[in-house]
């Protein structure tokens, strides 16, 4: 378990920095130059993610059971999994509709995953880690409609329809794979074993 809050901790408060010490970032920006310090963030956020992902494995044969989800929250996680990839998708394309609405459909879809996990998953180690991605996104948000107000962060601009179709189209093949076959290949769990 410890081996798994310690990545967890370092991979969530690495991708919190912005949010809750920007000073720390431009510092770590200014000494190091933008180009090297996206090297090192990106080095360090994969060696923590490969930590979390080991010690999740390791947690999961020590941590028991919270909660028993009622069959039917599956189907309902399913069907808000559908929006979330649409939603991750769109965050990759030129704003359409969907990114202008949601203004950041990455954490958005973040949110929503992990919502959707919470309620089919009762596994403590589960819920630890689909509530510390709720809470890792609800915290962005906030940081992101504080940085908008003070003129900080700028919303994306509105482009064509044809982005939003793109989303739509693209998150529907993505989803299929996953309910299909990612899922079971990635986590060792299929889909529709959930319902």
């Amino acid at each position: 378990m410890l081996v798994f809050l310690l990545g967890l901790v370092s991979f969530v408060g690495l991708h919190l920095m912005q949010a809750v010490a920007p000073g720390v970032r431009d510092a770590a920006v200014a000494a190091l130059g933008r180009p090297v310090y996206r090297i090192a963030h990106s080095v360090l956020s994969i060696a923590t993610l490969c930590l979390l992902i080991y010690g999740f494995g390791q947690a999961r044969q020590e941590t028991g059971v919270l909660y028993y989800p009622p069959v039917f929250f599956s189907h309902i996680t399913l069907t808000l999994m559908l929006i979330a990839v649409i939603l991750l998708v769109s965050a990759f394309l030129p704003a359409g509709y969907i990114a202008a609405k949601t203004k950041h459909p990455m954490v958005t879809a973040v949110k929503i995953w992990a919502f959707a996990h919470l309620l089919a998953n009762g596994e403590t180690v589960q819920v630890i880690l689909f509530a510390a991605f709720l809470a890792w996104a609800v915290v962005v948000r906030i940081s992101y409609k504080k940085r908008m107000a003070r003129g900080e962060a700028l919303p994306r601009p509105y482009k064509p329809w044809k982005y939003d179709i793109a989303a739509v189209v693209i998150g529907l093949l993505v989803y299929g794979a996953i309910v299909v076959k990612l899922h079971t290949l990635l986590i060792g769990v299929p889909v529709m074993a959930m319902g």
